[in-house]
């Protein structure tokens, strides 16, 4: 993966871009890094961090389950001054189209309609639930700044509460690359339809007893 390409392509100018590279055994880890390196940045709003834990971890488990390939990379910036994070997740596998049309009901599919669709409810190519992308751009519309979901010739972008698929360039694989704002409390519960605690999930993952109770 040319991650030089996409430095200069999503990270330009931003410093101290952290870049992990995980597959099925390293995922968990890898995961774990990440949000514990979101959660030292106390300025961050933690229901923000609730809902993106959730998130990030089905955008990168979707790597294992549909790429077709065994690695993925993550790349992510905090930008306080701004109160944004930069989040990129991307595999060079089979794409969303080819993986949803794995699915008959999605066989004839094209690249475009494929990555609308994928971020509705219980889209599938049989492997998952469906539910990953959704709960994302659930989260993109609450809080998102931009969103990119780039695989084939086609990119789909959300920016200023606009939805447009364009043909641009060329992805092998599927490329995610959102900003989110961090400085606006959420309902991470309402990102998921309340189908999942994520704020137990979160807080007892990546918040020590302590520092909970100080939160009350």
């Amino acid at each position: 993966m040319d991650v030089a390409f996409l430095l200069d392509k999503y990270f330009k100018g931003a410093k101290n871009v952290s870049i992990d590279v995980f597959d099925a055994q390293t995922l968990n880890t890898v995961y774990k890094d990440v949000i514990n390196a979101m959660t030292s940045h106390f300025e961050i709003e933690i229901s923000v961090l609730q809902a993106l834990s959730y998130c990030l971890y089905e955008m990168m488990d979707n790597v294992h389950i549909h790429s077709g390939k065994p690695l993925g990379t993550a790349m992510t910036y905090y930008d306080g001054p701004q109160h944004t994070l930069c989040i990129l997740i991307a595999d060079d596998g089979m794409g969303i189209r080819a993986s949803l049309s794995e699915n008959e009901k999605y066989k004839d599919i094209t690249e475009a309609d494929a990555l609308r669709l994928c971020l509705e409810d219980q889209i599938t190519d049989g492997k998952g639930m469906g539910f990953g992308l959704y709960t994302t751009s659930k989260l993109v519309d609450s809080i998102g700044k931009k969103f990119i979901l780039h695989s084939g010739t086609h990119k789909l972008v959300v920016e200023d509460n606009k939805t447009s698929v364009i043909e641009n360039g060329f992805w092998q694989g599927t490329l995610i690359y959102m900003e989110i704002g961090t400085a606006t409390e959420i309902d991470p519960g309402q990102v998921v339809d309340h189908r999942t605690d994520v704020e137990e999930e979160y807080n007892e993952s990546f918040i020590e007893t302590g520092e909970l109770e100080s939160l009350w």
